[in-house]
C-alpha cells in the first residue's frame, strides 16, 4: 500500500524552521558536501525564500512536512525531501507543479550528487552546462540542468 499523495500549498513563515532543518540536514547527509551554514542560517535563508513566494511546500496528511521546492519563475532554487519520504513521489509532485507553472526550468546541482542527477534527467532534465565549483560557494564541480515543455501535435497543428 503506497502512502496518499502529499498536499503541496504555499509555504508560510511558520514553516521557515522545518525547512531549514531539510536543508541542513541534507548537507550533513553528504560527506562530500562542506558544511557552509549554520542551523540558524539555513532557517534564515529558508525565511527569506518563503518571504519571496518562491516556495512550495509538500505536506502529509498528518501535517508533517515532506520536502520543498524554492522556484523563481523558472529558476529552481532549491528542491528538498526529507529521507523519509525519499522515492515516495514527493520531489516529483513538487517539480510536476513546478513544471506546470513554467514553461521552462533551469537549475544547477553538483555533478557528486548522483541521486539528484538521476532524478532529474528521469524528469527530463538535460544537462546544458558543467561548472567547476568556481561559481558556488562549495568550490564543487557542477552542472546545469535545463527542461523544457514540449509543444504538444495540436499546438504545432495549428502553427
Amino acid at each position: 500500500m503506497s502512502a496518499p499523495a502529499p498536499t503541496l500549498r504555499a509555504a508560510r513563515s511558520t514553516d521557515a524552521g522545518q525547512l531549514g532543518a531539510m536543508i541542513s540536514d541534507a548537507v550533513a547527509a553528504h560527506p562530500w558536501k562542506p558544511v557552509l551554514h549554520s542551523g540558524a542560517e539555513d532557517i534564515a535563508h529558508a525565511g527569506q525564500m518563503i518571504a519571496r513566494g518562491w516556495v512550495t511546500v509538500a505536506e502529509a496528511a498528518d501535517g508533517r512536512l515532506q520536502g520543498f521546492l524554492a522556484r523563481e519563475e523558472g529558476y529552481v532554487h532549491a528542491l528538498f525531501v526529507t529521507p523519509q519520504a525519499q522515492g515516495s513521489g514527493v520531489g516529483r509532485a513538487l517539480l510536476d507543479a513546478a513544471k506546470e507553472a513554467a514553461e521552462r526550468l533551469e537549475l544547477w546541482t553538483f555533478v557528486a550528487n548522483t541521486q539528484a542527477r538521476r532524478f532529474y534527467e528521469r524528469a527530463g532534465f538535460a544537462v546544458m552546462r558543467r561548472g567547476d565549483g568556481s561559481a558556488n560557494d562549495e568550490g564543487l564541480p557542477d552542472l546545469f540542468y535545463v527542461w523544457e515543455a514540449q509543444a504538444s501535435p495540436s499546438m504545432e497543428a495549428r502553427g
